[in-house]
């Protein structure tokens, strides 16, 4: 009878433990395979990490994090990880605003007293962190054309980069600024005392043992640091020079998934931030924009299921990430690229969701402005719009036609000087998508390129009709319509 109750009970456990192992492991694969296609599709070459409430299901390198050696990506690979870096820059405003060393509703010129008086006085420290300053972004065209390259002081950028006239009356609207937290950091520096970097390795990441985090500096010697590159239909080309000094508190950190889960981790405590201005840091204003973090729900790929999401995404040359969380569960999604491939990050992400949630995910598929510009290397324009039809006609279901598949590829062809193919590439797109507001903003961007102001104008304004928010568009226009009135 003791043999027998002893196989009863050894049985019972082998259920009890071992139907969630069974299951995890079914997850793990369906994740990797997941993951493995996008990689074998070109769509993604990174490190990625996934867990939910009881621990990490999947943590592994795909690709290379140099392509000249041929290093691979590990979990432990550091990338660039882009505007990720403001939720860190938001948590040291919030931890200042706990020590009571400043106040969300303090204006900016209280804590800088030579920053411009007349819009200063106007600008909140909460309107600085969730978009709503009306600050003009910074990181425009022509920005990364002249003057992405040299190094700066914190104090010279803001004076030429961070002091314009208000789009807007501070409040009133929603406009994503790299500006806005470039000042955060300048706040910071004054009343830590300190470098932005050194707040941040002193108040996150030695305390929260995020090893592999910290402000890039690109004439350090960093073991273990990816490489950025751009994708192009022959492969792959070492990313255009960025100096560090420019992105600062908005966006010059590095990282790992490894952190990046322990600074996950962490936000379900209270070791770094009292829980009511925690709770604050992610209450949404407009546009559902909190202290450094998107607050969308996630629809996952049964297009029925929404969670509670908060997410926030990353890019600068040569690098794209994405961290997502849903907290409801525990669950994280972290997924850093070194090839420049944002556009997928978004659906990778929600595809791994679905599989933790029992919902079969989308399969990635081939995008159509790949086939684009791989026609394109080899014929003409006519040729690759032509081909573009007679796929959309027979094998729609085979490749993705959505819209920002035929942007990028027109980005890519305007980035190398095609620009007369570059515009007939963004026409056959706002054909496609008449009803997008993007389309005709690139249009309107490859018109200028030509020197066409009168059809780069008309496009910038078929944009604003669409989306009257699309600050790019009225700062261009207020740019060009002046001098084109006048001739």
């Amino acid at each position: 009878m003791n043999w027998l109750k002893a196989c009863l009970v050894g049985a019972l456990m082998m259920w009890t433990w071992g139907v969630p192992a069974a299951e995890a492991a079914t997850k793990q694969q369906e994740l990797e395979r997941l993951i493995t296609k996008y990689h074998e599709l070109r769509q993604f070459n990174g490190t990625v990490l996934v867990a939910d409430e009881k621990g990490i299901l999947l943590k592994k390198g795909y690709g290379s994090a140099n392509f000249e050696w041929q290093v691979p990506n590990t979990p432990d690979t550091k990338f660039r990880i882009g505007s990720i870096t403001k939720q860190f820059t938001a948590m040291v405003i919030m931890q200042l605003a706990a020590e009571g060393k400043l106040k969300l509703d303090d204006k900016i010129t209280t804590h800088l007293p030579d920053y411009r008086k007349d819009t200063g006085d106007r600008i909140t420290i909460a309107q600085l962190l969730n978009h709503t300053s009306g600050i003009p972004n910074y990181t425009t065209p022509a920005f990364f054309k002249n003057d992405s390259r040299n190094p700066v002081t914190v104090a010279d950028f803001m004076k030429k980069f961070c002091s314009g006239d208000l789009e807007f009356e501070p409040g009133s609207k929603w406009a994503y600024s790299n500006s806005a937290y470039f000042v955060l950091g300048a706040i910071i520096e004054k009343l830590t005392g300190q470098t932005y970097a050194q707040a941040l390795q002193q108040r996150i990441f030695d305390p929260l043992g995020m090893k592999g985090t910290g402000y890039d500096v690109s004439e350090t010697l960093l073991p273990k640091r990816a490489s950025g590159y751009e994708s192009r239909p022959g492969g792959y080309v070492n990313a255009s020079y960025l100096d560090m000094t420019i992105p600062y508190s908005a966006g010059s950190l590095y990282s790992t998934v490894e952190d990046l889960y322990r600074w996950d981790r962490a936000l379900y405590l209270d070791t770094l931030l009292p829980a009511p201005l925690k709770q604050q840091m992610f209450t949404p204003g407009l546009n559902q924009y909190a202290f450094g973090w998107d607050m969308r729900p996630l629809k996952l790929h049964d297009d029925k299921t929404e969670i509670a999401g908060t997410s926030h995404s990353g890019g600068i040359n040569g690098f794209s990430t994405l961290i997502v969380r849903a907290p409801e569960r525990k669950e994280v999604v972290i997924l850093l690229d070194n090839t420049s491939r944002g556009a997928r990050l978004k659906e990778m992400a929600t595809g791994a969701l679905s599989i933790l949630h029992g919902i079969s995910p989308r399969q990635p598929r081939m995008g159509i402005g790949e086939v684009v510009l791989e026609t394109l290397e080899k014929s003409s324009v006519t040729e690759a719009i032509a081909r573009y039809r007679t796929l959309k006609a027979t094998k729609s279901g085979e490749y993705d036609f959505t819209e920002g598949q035929l942007n990028t590829a027109g980005y890519q062809l305007l980035r190398t000087g095609r620009v007369a193919d570059a515009i007939e590439i963004f026409k056959l797109n706002v054909e496609m998508f008449p009803g997008e507001a993007n389309g005709y903003d690139s249009l309107g961007e490859a018109y200028l390129a030509s020197g066409n102001k009168e059809l780069a104008i008309t496009n910038y304004r078929r944009s604003l009709e669409l989306n009257p928010s699309n600050t790019n568009a009225v700062e261009t226009l207020k740019r060009i319509e002046t001098p084109a009135a006048r001739n």
